[in-house]
C-alpha cells in the first residue's frame, strides 16, 4: 500500500480545522482524484500551491466541495430494490408497528432530495396521503447545503422526473414554470437538514434508515465507526436499506441480512454491558471507641477482603482502609480521618481524585484498566474501580475505591496469546489460504465499489455535459433571435436610407447637413453638380474649409446663428461660381437640425441657383450688386479652366483689377428704386453686351490671385 501524501494529508487537515469538513476518512484514491481534478481546472500544480491558494480565496472553498461531494441520484434508483421494499420489507415493518403508531424514516446522504420523495411516494402509497400526513417522518440529511437548498424546494426537471411512472408523477407532482413541484400537503412531512455522518450523532428511533451509494466513498475504519452509529439510530426491528456497491460482510454483529441481493438489513441484538453502582447503607461515624458486636463482625470483614480497598466519605475524607491496602500501598488504619487528597495514593499510580469525582456526579462506577505500579523491583497491573455509596435516598454517601491485581490475569493473558500465536502458526497455510480469499474478496469488493464510484463521476460528468449543451443551445437560440430582429432593423434601416437618398437625389438644390462642428455629414448629388466636389470629398471635412465657388466666410455667420438655435431658416443669397466656372447668384436657407430634447444638434444647407443668375435687370433701372473678391474660393474644376489658355478677355480682366489683387468695386444705380441722383463714381449699365473689362461667364473665368 502507498503511504499517504503529507502534502494532501496538510490539506485535509486545513479543511477539518478551518472549515469543519473531515475529509479524513474518505477514500483516498477517489478522493484524490476529485481534488486533482478541481486543481487542474484552476490551474495548480500541488497540494501545496493549491492550500495556499484555498487561504487567498475563501470562496474557493465551496468550489472544492461541490467537486468533492457528488450529488448524483435519482428517483426509484435500481427499481427492483424498490420494489422489493414495497412489497416485503415495509409490510413486516408497518405490522410490527400500532395502528397509530409514529414511523420515522432516515435517508443519510440525500443529495439533492430525490431518495426521500421516492420514500415519501412509496409510503403514501401504502398508507395513504392521509395517514401518511399523521404518522410518517423522513429525516432526509447530507453535507452539501446547496444540495440541500434544492432539495427543500422539491422542484425537479423532465429528465429529472424521467424514472417516476407516469401515474404517480401525475398524483404526486405538480407542473409550474416547465418544472415539476413535488405536492407540499405531503413535502411538510419530509425533513431535510445537514448532518455529517462522520461528525455529528445520529437521529434515534429510527424504523427504516436508508444511506445507498453513501458508505462506498469512506474507508473500512470509518465505515466501520458510521454503521456503529447507524445500529445506535435504528429502534428495534429497524431495516437498514443500503446501495449496490455495499454488502456489510464484515459487520455481522451489527446487521443481519434480509435479502443480500438487494442490500437490506435488519439490527442485530447486541448486548450492552451495564456500568453497576453500588448501594450501601451510610459509613459508621468516625470513633475512636471500641467497637462490638456486629460492628467488630462488620469491620473485620473490610479488613479481610482479598481486594485492596479504600471507602471516602463525601466530603473526601478516609473511612476505612483494609489490610490489603496497608500492604499494597503503606496506608494503614492511622490514616482513618486525614483528607485522601494528603495521601500519595490519591495521585500515585493514577490520578483518582477525578475519577472519584465523576463517580460522585454520574452515580455510576468508573473502573480503569491497564493500570502499572511499580513496587520496588516488581510490577504490578491493577484494575481500579471507584463505585459511588448511595444510600436508601438519594444522597451520596461516600465512595469506595478497590484495587483489583490482575498481575497473574495479564501473565495468563500473554502466555494465551503465546499459545494462539503458535496455534496461528500451525495452522499457517490454511490461514494463508483463508486470507487469501478473504482478500481476494476485498479487492473484488473495492474494484466494485471504485466502478460504482467511477459510474457515478462519469454520470455526473454526463449530467454536467448535457447542462452545458442545454445552456449553449439555450444561448444560440438567443442569439439567433437576435440576429434575426438584427437583420430586420439592418433592412429597414436600408430602406430608410434608401429612400433618404431618393429624396436628397430628387431635390433641384444643393443639400448639405453639417454636424455642432461644422464637419459635413450629407452631400448630396445636386450639391456635387453645383459645386463639382464628389461626396466621399466633403462627407467628413471642415466646411469652411471646402474647395468650392461659394464665399463660405459670408456664410459662416448664418450657419453660425442656425447652430446657435435662432428661430425660423436663415436666409442669404451671394454670388459665386459653379463647377462649370460660371458666375451665379446662390440662395442659401439654414435651417436647424434639431434632435432630442430639441435641442440643435446641426444645421441643414439648401444652396439653389437664384432665378435672376447670370443676367442683369433692364428698364432703365440700376441694380446694386456686390462685386465678387478675387480671393473668394472657386472649385477646381473652374480654376483649371480658367488657366487652361490665355485670350485677350482674360487680359483684360487681369488687367482691370486692382494693384491689391482685388476685382474692382463697379456700382449701378436704378432711378426706379431710387429718387435720388446717382451716386458719385457710378454708371449706368450697358444695354447689350458685357461690361467693358469684364469677360462673359461662359468663356471665361478670372483667376484666383
Amino acid at each position: 500500500m502507498s503511504q499517504p501524501d503529507p502534502a494532501f494529508e496538510a490539506l485535509l487537515q486545513h479543511l477539518k480545522v478551518n472549515r469543519g469538513f473531515d475529509f479524513t476518512g474518505y477514500k483516498r484514491s477517489s478522493l484524490i482524484r476529485r481534488v486533482d481534478r478541481r486543481m487542474s481546472q484552476v490551474g495548480v500544480a500541488d497540494y501545496a500551491e493549491y492550500l495556499d491558494f484555498l487561504e487567498l480565496h475563501a470562496e474557493e472553498f465551496t468550489a472544492l466541495f461541490n467537486t468533492i461531494l457528488i450529488n448524483v441520484t435519482g428517483f426509484f434508483r435500481d427499481a427492483e430494490a424498490w420494489e422489493y421494499l414495497r412489497t416485503d420489507v415495509l409490510p413486516a415493518l408497518l405490522a410490527a408497528k400500532g395502528p397509530t403508531e409514529p414511523l420515522r424514516v432516515w435517508s443519510a446522504g440525500c443529495a439533492s432530495g430525490e431518495e426521500a420523495y421516492t420514500l415519501a411516494i412509496v409510503l403514501a402509497e401504502m398508507l395513504g396521503t392521509a395517514e401518511f400526513r399523521d404518522r410518517v417522518k423522513i429525516y432526509a440529511t447530507d453535507v452539501d447545503e446547496e444540495a440541500l437548498t434544492h432539495a427543500r424546494h422539491g422542484t425537479y426537471s423532465d429528465r429529472e422526473v424521467r424514472g417516476i411512472p407516469p401515474e404517480l408523477l401525475e398524483r404526486y407532482f405538480e407542473q409550474t414554470g416547465g418544472r415539476f413541484a413535488f405536492r407540499k400537503d405531503l413535502r411538510r412531512s419530509v425533513i431535510f437538514g445537514r448532518n455529517d455522518l462522520v461528525q455529528d450523532a445520529p437521529i434515534s428511533r429510527i424504523d427504516l434508515l436508508v444511506c445507498r451509494n453513501t458508505l462506498m466513498y469512506f474507508n473500512a475504519e470509518t465505515q466501520a465507526r458510521i454503521l456503529t452509529r447507524f445500529h445506535f439510530a435504528l429502534s428495534e426491528p429497524g431495516v437498514l436499506f443500503l446501495g449496490k456497491a455495499e454488502m456489510l460482510l464484515s459487520h455481522g454483529a451489527l446487521f443481519v441480512p434480509i435479502d443480500l441481493k438487494r442490500r437490506t438489513f435488519r439490527k442485530a441484538p447486541r448486548a450492552v454491558p451495564q456500568n453497576g453502582t453500588l448501594f450501601a447503607d451510610a459509613p459508621p461515624a468516625i470513633s475512636r471507641a471500641p467497637l462490638t458486636g456486629i460492628d467488630v463482625l462488620r469491620n473485620e470483614a473490610v479488613l479481610a477482603a482479598p481486594l485492596a480497598q479504600v471507602v471516602l466519605t463525601d466530603d473526601g475524607v478516609i473511612a476505612v482502609v483494609n489490610r490489603q491496602a496497608e500492604v499494597l500501598f503503606g496506608v494503614s488504619t492511622r490514616d482513618v480521618g486525614r483528607p485522601f487528597r494528603d495521601l500519595e495514593l490519591s495521585y500515585r499510580p493514577l490520578e483518582l481524585r477525578r475519577h472519584i469525582e465523576k463517580a460522585q456526579s454520574e452515580r455510576r462506577t468508573v473502573r480503569v484498566t491497564d493500570v502499572t505500579y511499580h513496587r520496588g523491583p516488581e510490577t504490578v497491573h491493577l484494575e481500579v474501580q471507584v463505585s459511588p455509596l448511595v444510600g436508601s435516598g438519594t444522597d451520596v454517601l461516600g465512595v469506595s475505591v478497590a484495587f483489583h491485581d490482575v498481575t497473574d490475569f495479564r501473565r495468563l493473558q500473554d502466555e494465551l496469546e503465546q499459545a494462539n500465536r503458535q496455534l496461528e502458526t500451525a495452522y499457517e497455510e490454511l490461514q494463508s489460504t483463508n486470507e487469501e480469499l478473504e482478500t481476494t474478496n476485498e479487492e473484488l469488493q473495492s474494484t466494485v465499489e471504485e466502478l460504482e464510484t467511477t459510474n457515478e463521476e462519469l454520470q455526473s460528468t454526463n449530467e454536467e455535459l448535457e447542462t452545458m449543451n442545454e445552456e449553449l443551445q439555450s444561448t444560440n437560440d438567443e442569439l439567433q433571435t437576435i440576429n434575426d430582429e438584427l437583420q430586420d432593423r439592418t433592412g429597414e434601416l436600408d430602406r430608410t436610407n434608401e429612400f433618404l437618398e431618393t429624396i436628397l437625389t430628387s431635390l433641384r438644390a444643393g443639400v448639405v447637413v453639417v454636424g455642432a462642428e461644422l464637419h459635413v455629414q450629407v452631400w448630396n448629388h445636386q450639391a456635387e453638380e453645383l459645386w463639382g466636389l464628389r461626396r466621399d470629398e466633403a462627407v467628413g471635412q471642415h466646411f469652411l474649409n471646402l474647395d468650392i465657388g461659394l464665399p463660405l466666410d459670408l456664410v459662416r455667420p448664418v450657419v453660425r446663428s442656425t447652430l446657435a438655435g435662432e428661430d425660423g431658416p436663415q436666409e442669404i443669397t451671394l454670388p459665386a461660381i459653379n463647377r462649370r466656372g460660371r458666375s451665379i447668384d446662390v440662395r442659401v436657407i439654414a435651417s436647424p437640425l434639431r434632435g432630442d430634447g430639441d435641442s440643435v444638434v446641426g444645421a441643414i444647407l439648401t444652396m439653389e441657383e437664384s432665378a435672376t443668375s447670370g443676367r442683369r435687370r433692364g428698364g432703365g433701372g440700376r441694380t446694386w450688386t456686390r462685386p465678387r473678391p478675387s480671393s473668394w474660393p472657386r472649385s477646381s474644376a473652374a480654376v483649371r479652366r480658367s488657366t487652361s489658355g490665355s485670350s485677350s478677355c482674360g487680359r483684360a480682366g487681369a488687367s482691370s483689377r486692382r494693384a491689391d489683387g482685388a476685382a474692382p468695386r463697379r456700382r449701378t444705380w436704378n432711378p426706379r428704386r431710387s429718387g435720388r441722383a446717382p451716386p458719385a463714381g457710378t454708371r449706368r449699365p450697358r444695354t447689350s453686351g458685357p461690361p467693358t473689362g469684364t469677360c462673359s461667364p461662359r468663356r471665361a473665368t478670372r483667376t484666383p490671385p
